[in-house]
């Protein structure tokens, strides 16, 4: 397979100059957060070695959201040059930048082969969560036109694909069958040769359905939080490591590093000296592999998304979280316990909603599931004691090997 060229000089470096350039970032964002009244308790000059990172405490969603909410709306972590603030589910509030490609995902863009010559038909969300901006900014990165058509509107993103010759698609992988679907229904050629895709799992059957239509796809692991931490290149042998973060591979609840190669928690510090993260810990669980990428880009790689940490559950591209489950249960009085089940229907996400009542029938908490979980879901009624007594509240039963 022929790989493109690289997108800089950091992706080829040795493992000795990354991590002299990658100390130095480090220790300068411990210094600014260490010397930031209310910010996270880290002394400075406790770093000396990136393998002191095991020493620090990791930093989880839920504390974030706890700083946060008492010193809004950063919680106390000395952020600049921030020219958005967005919101994604917790709440948890997160400052973006303009400064050139300030969540690193150009380097994504630029591994899948989008450049100047390319539209990118951006379908990540523009209200409120980041997703669409950190995107956008990638594509401004490599030079490429950006069609910001959000998500939704079908049809009518169909039409926008073939006036302005989209050539290349940035959403959940999920959508980009939705649109090639309706394209087929109203006979519409379209012109993508390229996907970007992240949010959600990329099966290999989606993979290959695409690459049987002419559509190289290739997926990133990004958050709202952290920008890009890592992304597949032509070579598609495991993700490539972002060169702006640093990821650990831990025992989940503990924040001590794994054996190689084993299953464990992804723990990242992000080097962005505009909101600098440390060990930041995701939820998701991933193996780091062995040796380089074939492509010739020499930073750490790791398997990908291998499921999650905790019962939080992504769905759809949108996260599903235990207390989320919780407050559904606490709207209606006649609610024992509920259960939420994350499946494949064909070749796209679905989501069923177990309920235990004592009454009311399913139809009657489709307006609740879709308050509290943000999605839409078949919902089923079950009596009292018929749900496993396994302390689950979510459960994913999508298999990420042969869908």
């Amino acid at each position: 397979m022929r790989m493109n060229t690289h997108y800089d000089a950091l992706e080829t470096r040795s493992t000795d100059a990354r991590t002299a350039a990658q100390l130095q970032a480090l220790q300068a964002n411990i210094a600014r957060v260490s010397a930031t009244p209310g910010a996270c308790r880290i002394e400075d000059g406790s770093i000396q070695d990136l393998a002191d990172l095991r020493n620090l405490p990791v930093l989880r969603k839920s504390d974030l959201a706890a700083w946060q909410a008492e010193n809004p709306p950063f919680g106390g972590i000395p952020v600049r040059n921030a020219a958005h603030v967005f919101q994604s589910p917790g709440p948890i509030y997160e400052p973006g930048g303009v400064t050139h490609d300030w969540w690193r995902m150009g380097r994504f863009l630029h591994a899948v082969g989008i450049g100047a010559d390319d539209v990118v038909q951006n379908c990540f969300g523009y209200h409120l969560t980041p997703a669409g901006m950190i995107f956008e900014s990638g594509a401004r990165a490599v030079g490429a036109t950006v069609l910001p058509a959000g998500t939704g509107q079908t049809e009518l993103q169909v039409q926008a694909a073939k006036a302005v010759g989209s050539t290349a698609y940035a959403g959940t992988p999920d959508y980009l069958k939705v649109l090639l679907d309706k394209s087929d229904a109203l006979n519409v050629a379209l012109s993508f040769t390229k996907a970007a895709v992240g949010g959600g799992a990329l099966f290999p059957a989606m993979r290959q359905a695409y690459a049987d239509r002419g559509i190289t796809c290739l997926q990133c692991y990004a958050t709202a939080d952290l920008g890009n931490i890592a992304y597949e290149s032509l070579a598609m042998e495991g993700m490539i490591v972002d060169e702006g973060v640093i990821v650990e591979i831990v025992t989940p609840g503990s924040g001590e590093p794994v054996a190689p190669g084993e299953v464990g928690e992804v723990v990242v510090t992000t080097l962005n000296p505009d909101y600098p993260l440390i060990r930041f810990a995701t939820g998701d669980l991933s193996a780091a592999l062995p040796g380089q990428s074939p492509c010739g880009r020499t930073n750490m790689r790791i398997k990908g998304w291998m499921g999650r940490a905790d019962q939080t559950t992504k769905i759809k591209g949108m996260f599903v979280r235990p207390e989320q489950v919780a407050n559904l249960v606490a709207r209606h009085d006649e609610i024992v316990k509920a259960r939420v089940i994350a499946r494949r229907d064909g070749m796209q996400d679905a989501m069923t909603v177990q309920l235990e009542t004592t009454g009311g029938a399913a139809e009657d908490y489709a307006a609740s599931v879709a308050a509290t979980l943000k999605l839409k879901g078949i919902i089923e009624v079950v009596s009292p004691g018929s749900l496993p007594k396994d302390g689950l509240v979510i459960e994913d039963q999508r298999d990420y090997e042969t869908t």
